[in-house]
């Protein structure tokens, strides 16, 4: 590539397109700040979705600006309309990047999008025989199918020349989210531990661990454990978390719907674990260094799982139907049904028992520490 767009050069603007959801940009962050070391000079521009004005507004040390997607043929995020779609791209084109980075998936579509977008210089991955549309692209890589998401991320901002290429993910808490948070757990009762957060819901009716299960686990924890249980949801998933909550004999908060992102974060953050479907709070707990079980169905751990599984274990049943792309499992839902809630309960209390062994000795070896300073 051209020398100009190696770190040291000077591109004046960047636009990283990657119109996606939480869990998505949470695994872009990493390349994001990769990208910001690299070309510390430039403006980076993300090309997001609208929600996702707000996580950009989040992430102002890696991202400069942020630009509402407009749609565009193929693309299944976002609506087409070709006289805004137009108006998009007449805006992008006259703004003048120097470098626009495809992070948008394979490449199979979304190289199109980025091709259009007018930059100097383009980059991004490619699928099977290149296409005419993607031999376009100044630089480009086979799309890596074997590698985690944050990796695939990361080595776009490799292709460019970056070299601090740490994958540890992140998100900022705020003092407005930690208030929201406490006035929210506030009705908790006082002096129970430990706190464990489930979150039932997930995009796809496939990724969802049956509703009876989540109620059966949540039981048990705050049974034995004599834990304060909350459940979390986003907008839209209030009745999948009711339906929990109506099958359970425990107590239990419900927060679903109540929650910005920001204060799910910060709740997230307060939890001693959280247990999820493989969603985007399931990263979340990641970026916040929340012990965390992630059950997973349809979707691929290889590719979707932390990179720690000490703190941040999976469930998962291998079934020879799974992966797949089924919004509704058109069978049993073998790979979700055959996932015990005695299983994930006994996870969950060896990963908090471990978690309050590390505490201990911790307490031991600084009380040790103190009483040989005296």
């Amino acid at each position: 590539m051209n020398e100009r767009l190696q770190p040291g050069g000077e591109p004046r603007r960047i636009a990283v397109f990657r119109a996606l959801y939480l869990g998505d940009l949470l695994l872009a962050v990493p390349a994001l700040r990769a990208l910001r070391a690299g070309f510390p000079q430039a403006e980076i521009t993300l090309i997001g979705l609208p929600w996702a004005a707000s996580f950009a507004s989040r992430f102002q040390r890696y991202i400069d600006r942020f630009v509402e997607f407009a749609g565009y043929p193929g693309i299944s995020e976002a609506p087409v309309n070709f006289e805004r779609i137009q108006h998009f791209l007449d805006e992008q084109r006259a703004y003048g990047y120097d470098l626009v980075v495809q992070m948008h998936g394979s490449g199979q579509t979304s190289n199109a999008v980025v091709l259009a977008l007018g930059g100097r210089a383009t980059v991004g991955y490619t699928i099977g025989t290149s296409s005419r549309v993607s031999r376009a692209l100044t630089r480009s890589a086979p799309y890596p199918v074997d590698r985690p998401e944050v990796w695939r991320n990361l080595g776009l901002a490799a292709l460019l020349g970056c070299t601090k290429l740490d994958p540890a993910l992140e998100f900022p808490l705020r003092a407005e989210d930690r208030a929201e948070a406490a006035a929210l757990l506030r009705s908790l009762p006082q002096g129970k531990r430990p706190l464990i957060g489930f979150h039932p819901g997930a995009s796809r009716p496939a990724r969802r661990w049956p509703a009876r299960y989540f109620a059966a686990a949540a039981d048990e924890l705050a049974r034995e454990l004599d834990g304060n249980v909350v459940f979390t949801g986003g907008p839209g998933e209030e009745p999948i978390v009711q339906q929990v909550i109506d099958q359970m004999t425990m107590q239990a908060l419900n927060l679903s719907g109540k929650t910005s992102l920001g204060s799910l974060a910060a709740i997230i953050s307060a939890l001693d674990l959280f247990i999820s479907n493989d969603t985007g709070p399931a990263h979340l707990a990641d970026a916040l260094a929340t012990s965390s079980i992630t059950i997973f169905g349809p979707s691929e751990p290889r590719r979707w799982a932390a990179l720690d599984r000490a703190n941040h274990p999976i469930m998962q049943q291998p079934v020879g139907c799974s992966p797949c792309t089924y919004q509704d499992c058109p069978i049993d839902h073998r790979c979700l049904a055959w996932i015990s809630p005695n299983l994930v309960s006994a996870a969950a209390k060896e990963l908090l028992t471990r978690k309050e062994l590390r505490k201990e000795c911790y307490a031991t070896s600084e009380h040790s520490h103190l009483a040989h300073s005296r």
